[in-house]
This record gives C-alpha cells, structure tokens and sequence, in this order.
C-alpha cells in the first residue's frame, strides 16, 4: 500500500512509519525537512502545511496519515493539493 504520512518523525507519526515499514507498505513523508536524519530509506517531500503543498500534487497514494493537522486551515489546504489523488485520509 502507498502511505502518505503528514508529519512523520515525532511522536506518533514516527510509530506510524516504522509499523508502515514493518509490513512492507511504501511510505512517503511530507514534512519541513528539519529531521532528515530519520528514516533515510523513505521518499521525503519537503514543504510547510501552512504555504507550500504543491509537492503533493499530481502524486497519488493509498491512504494519507495526518499526524500534524491541528486546524481546519491546516487540513484545507492539504486536502485540496490531495483531493483527486488519494482514496482515504486519517
């Protein structure tokens, strides 16, 4: 499965990737690129939720893990750079 996860290297969005990568899913990270370090052997998109999303665009995945989603502004605007591209979003 194809896993876009939001966030990914701290707290529960580490857990997620290292489960993802347990069970053999293909993981991408969107995130701003302050801990690159983490998880080198995944795709790694870096951009900020708030201003730039279009690394997300014209991408399609599974299923999309928002770990980092505290406000409506925040979902919005992931959500219309995804919304053709991906068939769940937690």
């Amino acid at each position: 499965m194809k896993i876009l996860i939001l966030g990914g290297t701290r707290f529960l969005g580490r857990v997620f990737v290292e489960e993802a990568l347990k069970r053999g899913h293909e993981v991408t990270l969107f995130n701003r690129g302050t801990n690159k370090e983490i998880f080198p052997e995944v795709e790694q998109l870096i951009g900020d939720r708030n201003d730039d999303v279009s690394s997300l665009e014209n991408r399609k995945w599974d299923v999309v893990v928002d770990t980092c989603g505290f406000s409506p502004h925040h979902i919005r605007n992931v959500g219309e750079a995804l919304r053709d591209n991906i068939k769940h979003y937690i």
